[in-house]
């Protein structure tokens, strides 16, 4: 088992990267983590204070750009970085399709200055033993390509990449750097490819928190198209967990798909968060009828689906968290940012 000593995590401030950090600092009490954040429009601001006071001598935060190299081997080397855990990227599609250069500097650029950073401090520290280093990328689903509704052989670890947005395709390209620098130059490399994550600090510009904002504000629930395409859902924080055992029993060179067993129609998850937003009020106003169709996105993957079999067998079993328990979380969260009484 590979036991991490001193992490960096890239985009710790983010939404599914500040989850796992809270995770991993919780589970591993010897574990000291760096998170290198540039603190964009998506991160969490408020979670390093936080995080901070919880675990002041075990968690450092550094502003910083993944493709500013200098700065990173500065942090390798004042703080011995044995591990990383690289979630920093751009990630919403339709920010992609109107500017997709930021998205090819970031997850591709910053990838690839993480990796040569990575590949040279441990060379000389630590001679790439893999039981002394590890990378591990987290990547996306969206780099297979699509499904149609009828397709039984759904994504495995081998589906050819098919990315159909300037963000799939730029994280389709960060995903054979990290594995070329495992096969061209033996860096200690991990992987995992997830589906759709929801749960605490997920940016508002999200499906699911605009769901649950245009309810609280009794405005138009925009869904693109018929509200047909499907995507599979995981909790971030079962993600979160996943991941971490795929640090620490992955073998080297290998990715592993990690969803959520969870396929859901767009239009069927706007209907079951408005039935539960219902709940909320007393005046019987039905959140169903904010339901509003639009035109449907360039590109817009019909369905997602992942075949977890391969986690399954290596790794061990796969935490689910009720969907409908993980939707009340996550339901709470938001209405707190937005004043509101919890669901019971």
């Amino acid at each position: 088992m590979y036991n991490p000593k001193i992490m960096l995590v890239t985009g710790g401030s983010g939404f599914i990267g500040s989850n796992y950090i809270e995770h991993v600092l919780e589970c591993n009490p010897d574990l000291v983590v760096i998170n290198y954040d540039l603190l964009t429009y998506a991160a969490n601001v408020g979670f390093s204070e936080e995080i901070m006071q919880q675990y002041p001598e075990r968690y450092k935060f550094i502003k910083g750009d993944i493709c500013d190299e200098s700065l990173l081997s500065e942090v390798f080397s004042n703080h011995s970085i044995d591990t990383v855990v690289h979630f920093a990227a751009e990630s919403h599609v339709d920010n992609s399709l109107t500017n997709p250069d930021v998205f090819l500097q970031t997850n591709i650029m910053g990838t690839n200055a993480l990796l040569k950073v990575s590949l040279k401090f441990w060379k000389e520290r630590y001679g790439l033993d893999v039981d002394r280093c590890r990378f591990h990328h987290i990547s996306t689903d969206e780099v297979y390509g699509t499904l149609t509704l009828e397709q039984q052989d759904i994504f495995t670890e081998q589906s050819p990449y098919q990315p159909n947005s300037p963000y799939s395709a730029s994280k389709a390209s960060s995903d054979h750097l990290v594995r070329c620098y495992f096969e061209s130059f033996n860096l200690p490399i991990t992987m995992t490819n997830t589906s759709n994550n929801f749960g605490p600090r997920q940016h508002g510009e999200k499906f699911i928190p605009t769901i649950i904002r245009s309810c609280f504000n009794k405005e138009a629930i925009p869904v693109y198209g018929e509200g047909k395409n499907i995507r599979d859902w995981i909790f971030v924080k079962d993600h979160c967990e996943m991941i971490h055992k795929v640090i620490q029993h992955g073998q080297v060179g290998e990715s592993y798909n990690i969803g959520g067993d969870n396929e859901v129609a767009n239009i069927d998850l706007c209907r079951t968060i408005s039935e539960l937003m219902n709940k909320l009020d007393d005046d019987s106003f039905d959140y169903q009828q904010l339901i509003t169709f639009v035109k449907d996105r360039a590109g817009h993957d019909l369905r997602y689906a992942i075949n977890m079999d391969k986690y399954r067998q290596n790794i061990g079993g796969a935490k689910h968290t009720p969907f409908g328990q993980a939707l009340r979380t996550t339901i709470n969260y938001n209405l707190s940012l937005l004043n509101k009484d919890a669901l019971t």
